[in-house]
């Protein structure tokens, strides 16, 4: 507001003093009418009044539009001074510049229609060409100038703004992207958390609590075999943590040759570990070499994950692990015989399994069967 005020001042030095230069120095009056008596204090009046508009240029610029084209008329019936027109004209700059759509709009076809009026007139009037192009110019620049500058800096404004609001939109749609890339990360990583730990932390509990059922030097092998097996999940957990910390610590989140991922390959461990744990666990693999890695990984850790849930809810149980290609999906089934305990349909393991299916476009189907529970997961070899 202050910056504005300083503004209007000087608007209102620079109007009235040039006013006052073309005064001093006799400029001839553009226009002869004599209605009106017109001595120089009047004139002097009605250039100051001009002048002091300039304090509304900012605030209300079609009303002193309003007021200076009324004196402006004023001064045409005394003989029309250019001093009186130059100021006016600024007004009209600033109510083009400054007034609101609309308003410069109803400007900018006046000034067409000034245009028009004044050629039509001059053709009228005129006795010859010449003098109706001498009266053509010597009445339209300077109503037309103001106005078709002040309507060339208003779009260029128009467009800035513009710009600035796409900018402003683009930046927020990266902001949105930002962040549903940040949500699906940590969906990621609490996935493989999930089955990183989960998995090799339930094994390892169920087979620590069957040595501890144990009655001690009753089955040394098989005590054993299970300290093997708590000990390659131990490993197998250290191993795949670190990988996933490789991963969040590289600069472009991908992993390196030290921390490959799980494949259907290391399936082997994954039964060993079971059967530690007291599950009956038949296995069938076919078909399934260089498989994508996606499609591999998603595999192996909807395995992990059906045996880790058969390992919780229904132990000792028999388990038959199928998994084999079919035209262009591979195919993975794991049915677990026996008594269960339903596992908990909103649970995270039924989520990650789901989630692993979707993540290469495949689906996941779990659920009891008449001897017990099955998942079912197709995923397809290439996306859909």
């Amino acid at each position: 507001m202050a910056r504005a005020g300083r503004s209007g001042a000087w608007q209102i030095v620079l109007a009235f003093g040039l006013g006052v230069v073309l005064y001093f120095i006799d400029f001839p009056r553009l226009v002869h009418v004599d209605l009106l008596p017109g001595p120089m204090w009047a004139r002097l009046l009605i250039l100051t009044a001009l002048s002091a508009l300039q304090l509304l240029r900012h605030r209300a610029p079609v009303r002193a539009f309003l007021i200076g084209l009324v004196l402006l008329n004023l001064n045409l019936a005394m003989g029309l001074d250019l001093a009186v027109l130059l100021a006016f004209g600024d007004l009209l700059y600033a109510a083009v510049l400054y007034g609101s759509r609309r308003a410069s709009r109803a400007l900018i076809a006046l000034v067409w229609v000034y245009l028009a009026a004044v050629v039509v007139i001059a053709v009228i009037i005129a006795p010859d060409v010449r003098t109706a192009l001498l009266i053509m110019l010597s009445t339209c620049p300077l109503p037309a100038l103001p106005a078709w500058w002040a309507l060339n800096v208003r779009q260029q404004r128009e467009i800035a703004i513009a710009e600035r609001a796409r900018a402003d939109g683009l930046a927020r749609i990266a902001e949105l992207d930002r962040s549903a890339a940040v949500t699906a990360e940590r969906a990621a990583m609490a996935r493989d958390l999930h089955d990183v730990v989960a998995g090799h932390i339930s094994a390892i509990a169920i087979q620590t609590e069957a040595l501890l059922t144990m009655a001690p030097g009753a089955d040394p092998e098989r005590a054993r075999t299970v300290l093997r097996s708590v000990r390659e999940n131990s490993l197998a957990s250290l191993h795949e943590m670190r990988a996933m910390i490789g991963v969040l610590r590289s600069p472009d989140g991908t992993q390196d040759g030290l921390t490959a991922p799980a494949r259907l390959r290391q399936l082997d461990q994954l039964v060993r570990s079971a059967r530690a744990a007291g599950l009956e666990v038949d296995v069938a693999v076919s078909g399934v070499d260089d498989l994508p890695a996606a499609v591999d990984l998603s595999a192996y850790r909807i395995t992990q994950e059906a045996l880790t849930n058969a390992l919780k809810h229904a132990p000792g149980a028999k388990v038959r692990v199928d998994v084999r290609r079919e035209r262009a999906a591979v195919v993975v089934e794991v049915d677990s015989d026996g008594r269960a305990a339903l596992p908990n349909p909103v649970g995270a393991g039924l989520i990650t399994m789901t989630e692993r299916a979707e993540s290469v476009g495949g689906t996941l189907v779990a659920g009891p069967r008449p001897t017990g529970w099955r998942v079912r997961a197709e995923l397809p070899l290439e996306e859909r």
